[in-house]
């Protein structure tokens, strides 16, 4: 039997990440309902349909492989298992995104007023950075981009998730940029997702201190099982 040596037990870690998932799913269908901005990623999928007329969704797709194949490169190895919980990841997460989003659609919140659709949008924000933050300190499996963003936190930034969140922001910025000098205008970017920009890595750290505080930032568990087998 293979024993993971963890600071949190296999069963919390799990739990974490299960309702992370969950919880970051909530959050970023509160932004797409409310209307009023959404993740400065999704936002560059936007702009490139607009300009190149790629459906959204093969964008977001797209950019997770992407950003998966990106992480082999930071961590400096191959790690196929990792890709593949990944990936993984993004179809489960983009369902029930979904799923949030045809309920919430169902209710009526995409005709609330901009008085409630506003803070709606900045609660989901705050929903999916306390949602990373939980399945990143379980590092079990995440998206592909937030562990790019945990990659980039601990093994080359000292651990600070603000300037990860910071240097994650810049490609799909630069996009938006670009597609915008095209199209002279520039689509899905409002106050939810200025917010997200500003606030991310915030969130993230406050998260880290304060929601589930017991919930320590464990090693990656491929990792883990690797090393156990290699003692």
């Amino acid at each position: 039997m293979i024993v993971i040596r963890s600071v949190n037990t296999l069963k919390t870690r799990i739990i974490a990440l299960i309702f992370g998932l969950l919880l970051n799913a909530f959050g970023n269908a509160l932004t797409i309902v409310s209307g009023c901005g959404s993740g400065i990623w999704t936002a560059a999928c936007v702009n490139i349909h607009q300009l190149f007329g790629v459906d959204v969704g093969i964008m977001i797709f797209t950019f997770g492989i992407i950003n998966a194949l990106t992480n082999q490169i930071l961590i400096k190895h191959i790690d196929v298992l990792r890709f593949i919980e990944e990936v993984i990841f993004i179809i489960f997460f983009s369902s029930f995104i979904q799923i949030f989003t045809n309920y919430f659609e169902s209710l009526g919140w995409n005709h609330l007023s901009l008085f409630i659709r506003v803070p709606m949008a900045l609660i989901g924000v705050c929903c999916f950075c306390t949602a990373i933050s939980l399945y990143q300190r379980a590092n079990i499996f995440m998206h592909p981009n937030d562990d790019t963003t945990n990659i980039l936190r601990f093994d080359y930034l000292n651990g600070s998730a603000i300037k990860s969140q910071l240097l994650d922001f810049a490609p799909p910025i630069t996009i938006i940029l670009i597609c915008a000098i095209f199209l002279h205008r520039i689509y899905s970017v409002s106050i939810g997702t200025l917010f997200s920009i500003a606030f991310n890595g915030i969130l993230i750290q406050t998260a880290d201190k304060y929601v589930f505080p017991s919930l320590k930032h464990n090693e990656n568990i491929n990792t883990q099982i690797q090393k156990h087998f290699e003692k």
